[in-house]
This record gives structure tokens, C-alpha cells and sequence, in this order.
């Protein structure tokens, strides 16, 4: 019939395309552009020439996270975009027996599950197949060590002490175990979650959960320092592993601790909470004068570009310090070079129908330290003193873990703390 459309091949595969949306009835828009690539790649070789193959990507949902050697995964692996802290208590009748088997299962679930697999037992092990960089970190809190693991292996690890601008809720204090738990992907981070809450049920139970989140993978390029609530950029002035005093300031030895310990580290957490509703009353100069820097660039208020250092003794026309004293990249300044530690902090909201604005929001700070009572402490003792900061921030939750080394082939993580010996018995 002549005058009619010409319903080729082609035609009817672009229009199967637009009337399914790509999707529905079977069909899906990778499979419509490979068939007519296909047919393409047919009609070229009819005419004598051969069309080029289509390169597709991995998915960057199929991506794990390298072994570290000795180290646990998750502490200099570049931050992921979504956090779940898990912290439990033990049961009052635990034991290092009964620890030791929490940790075995744990850690085979961390195992697993870092390279796309479902745990042991998994009823939903397809919620497992894509791993987008999943890594669970394992520490235990001075109790822990206190009670459970013998002094010749026992790393030394105090609570962190009360600082008076400090409003601390039980509900966030120190817990016994805890798993820092990273993904890129939401959907992979809670069904790993669930599966760690599941296997740990008989020996302890959750004294909270705290989520937090970054800019979604790929918004920003590598390396770009995250924002936290407050528009500001967050964690400047943080250690890099390729700098040569960062492996004593972060990884224990063996040296100065006990040769189990050697290539662990420890872990403070504090949850900040933003007074937002009053920081929205504040102009843009004054945030910055409050914090030192540029909302724009995160430049110092005396330089052009973000990692240019500050100049603490510029002064305006008028003789005043251009950088406030009491502003907050002063009082964070290190004063010694064993001040410095490895942030992995992540921003955290959630409903609360008991403030004003309807939800509470802040930062879960993450640092990493070799001794944070020698690097931590100091600096949070001079913002406790005064940063212009405190008016718009109160911390409300804080803890501190001994985070062990890497579990040896066949063994769990904390083994060598709780039995002395990385090797499965």
C-alpha cells in the first residue's frame, strides 16, 4: 500500500522506545539500543564495513573496596555517600566467648557483603548484589576492654572527658561495639544494616543508630571537600595519606601499645547539633567572620582559594584581625603537629516534632586518631573554651572505640585482642 508509513526495523524500534517509555512489557532501553546496534552493526557489514562494538561501563554499583592490608576498610577509604553507625551493648551476662562469636558472624557478613554476595542465612541475598563500595568498619569501647580483653593486649583507651558546653544525651552516649557502616548506594546500606542487626540480636542489643549522608556519588569531583548544613565547607585542614606523619598519627604501631593492636586505630564520635533556625538570621558576612572562611570558595578570610593558610596576623585598616580570634578555623588550629587527625564526618537530619523546625540536623564528627587524648582532646578543649561558633552548635551525643586491626584470613575482627592470635583456632 503505497502513501503509508514504512514501518522498517528502525522506525519500529525508536517507536516501541517512546511508547513504552524505555520500559514496560518487557522492553528496556538498553535492550531497544542493543538491538539496533545490532541491526546496525549488520547493515555495515552488508556494505563492507564492520561498526565499532559498544563499550558499556561497569556499573559503579558492582564496585568493592580493595583489602587494606592491615587495616580495617572504611577509615582512609574515600568517604561513601551514605553512613549508618550502629552502636550495641552487650548483654550483662557477655562474655569474651560470647563476644568472639558476635564478631566471627559480623564479620563474615561484612565479608560478604563488601563484595556483592548475601550474608549467611540472607532471606534477600539480591539486595546484596551491589556492593557500591559497602565497608563496615568494627570497634569496641573502653568497657569492652576493660572487662573482656587481658591487660597485655588491652590498647589504652579512656572515655573522652565532659566538656562544659557539652549537652549529652544518653541516648547517643557510649556503647560497647560499634560498626561504621558505608555505601554508596541507600538500598545496599540498609539491607547490610539489617543483616549486622540480625546476627548481633543474641549477644547485644542497639543503643542507637545514627545515618548520616554526603553529596550523592558523582555530583561533585574527587576530592572535593563535602559542605555540612551550614553551607560551610567541612574538613579543609584534614591529614592525607600521602603525607609522611600520617600513618603514626592515625594507625598504631605495635610500638607504643600492644603488638595486637598494630595497625588499629581509634575512633571518636560526636553528634553535633546545628541551631539552624538561628543561623538563618545570620548574614552572610557574619557567617563567615564566625567561621574564618568564604562561604563561597572556603578560602581563609585572608586568602583566594580553599587550602591557602591562613594569616592569623593580617589586620583591616582599622588594626582588627581580619580572622576573628575567636573564630572557628583559630580556635581548631593546631598548636603542636600531633593536633591533627583523619575527619570522615558525614551531615545528619531527622524528623523531631519537638523543635520548632520540625527536624533535627547536624554532623556525626568522625575523626580518626592514633591517641586522642594527645590529638583530639586539646583542640576540643580550646572550642570548649570559646568559639564563636558554640552559639549556633551543641554536641549532644559522644563516644570513643578502640577500632582493631584487619581480621586475618579465616579469623574476625578483634581476634587477636580477644585470643591473642589472628589465626582461625
Amino acid at each position: 500500500m503505497t502513501g503509508g508509513p514504512r514501518w522498517d526495523r528502525r522506525r519500529l524500534l525508536r517507536t516501541g522506545a517512546a511508547a513504552f517509555g524505555g520500559a514496560g512489557a518487557g522492553w528496556s532501553t538498553s535492550a531497544l539500543v542493543a538491538g539496533s546496534a545490532s541491526a546496525d552493526s549488520a547493515s555495515g557489514s552488508a556494505s563492507g564495513s564492520v561498526a565499532a562494538p559498544t563499550v558499556i561501563a561497569p556499573s559503579p554499583g558492582a564496585e568493592t573496596v580493595p583489602p587494606e592490608g592491615n587495616h580495617q576498610p572504611g577509615v582512609v577509604t574515600p568517604p561513601q555517600a551514605h553512613l549508618a553507625l550502629v552502636g550495641w551493648d552487650l548483654h550483662e551476662d557477655a562474655t569474651v566467648e560470647h563476644l568472639a562469636r558476635m564478631m566471627r558472624l559480623l564479620s563474615d557478613d561484612a565479608r560478604r557483603l563488601g563484595q556483592g554476595e548475601g550474608a549467611l542465612a540472607d532471606t534477600e541475598p539480591e539486595l546484596a548484589a551491589h556492593p557500591s563500595r559497602l565497608t563496615v568498619t568494627f570497634g569496641f569501647g573502653p568497657r569492652v576492654l576493660r572487662d573482656l580483653v587481658p591487660a597485655s593486649r588491652r590498647p589504652a583507651l579512656a572515655e573522652l572527658p565532659e566538656f562544659s558546653r557539652d549537652r549529652l544525651r544518653p541516648e547517643w552516649g557510649q556503647s560497647d561495639v560499634v560498626a561504621q557502616i558505608c555505601c554508596d548506594d541507600p538500598l545496599t546500606l540498609a539491607h547490610a544494616r539489617r543483616m549486622l542487626v540480625k546476627d548481633a540480636r543474641a549477644f547485644a542489643d542497639v543503643r542507637w543508630i545514627q545515618q548520616g549522608f554526603r553529596n550523592a556519588r558523582g555530583t561533585l569531583s574527587q576530592g572535593t571537600t563535602m559542605r555540612n548544613l551550614m553551607g560551610q565547607v567541612d574538613g579543609t585542614v584534614n591529614l592525607a595519606e600521602a603525607e609522611p606523619d600520617f600513618a603514626p598519627l592515625v594507625w598504631a604501631d605495635g610500638t607504643s601499645g600492644p603488638e595486637a593492636f598494630a595497625g588499629g586505630t581509634f575512633l571518636v564520635v560526636r553528634r553535633i547539633r546545628m541551631q539552624l533556625e538561628r543561623w538563618d538570621r545570620v548574614d552572610r558576612v557574619g557567617r563567615e567572620a564566625v567561621v574564618g572562611r568564604r562561604l563561597d570558595t572556603g578560602a581563609p578570610l585572608t586568602g583566594e582559594a580553599e587550602f591557602d593558610e591562613p594569616d592569623f596576623e593580617a589586620t583591616d585598616r582599622f588594626g582588627f584581625p581580619v580572622i576573628d580570634p575567636a573564630s572557628h578555623i583559630a580556635r581548631v588550629r593546631h598548636t603542636t603537629p600531633e593536633e591533627r587527625f583523619l575527619r570522615r564526618s558525614y551531615n545528619y537530619t531527622e524528623p523531631d516534632d519537638t523543635r520548632s523546625s520540625g527536624e533535627d540536623s547536624g554532623l556525626l564528627f568522625l575523626a580518626f586518631a592514633a591517641d586522642p587524648a594527645r590529638q583530639f582532646v586539646p583542640v576540643q578543649q580550646r572550642m570548649d573554651e570559646v568559639d564563636r561558633l558554640n552559639d549556633w552548635i551543641v554536641t549532644i551525643g559522644s563516644a570513643v572505640y578502640a577500632v582493631p586491626p584487619a581480621a586475618a584470613e579465616g579469623g574476625y575482627v578483634g581476634q587477636a585482642l580477644l585470643e591473642g592470635t589472628g589465626e582461625q583456632p
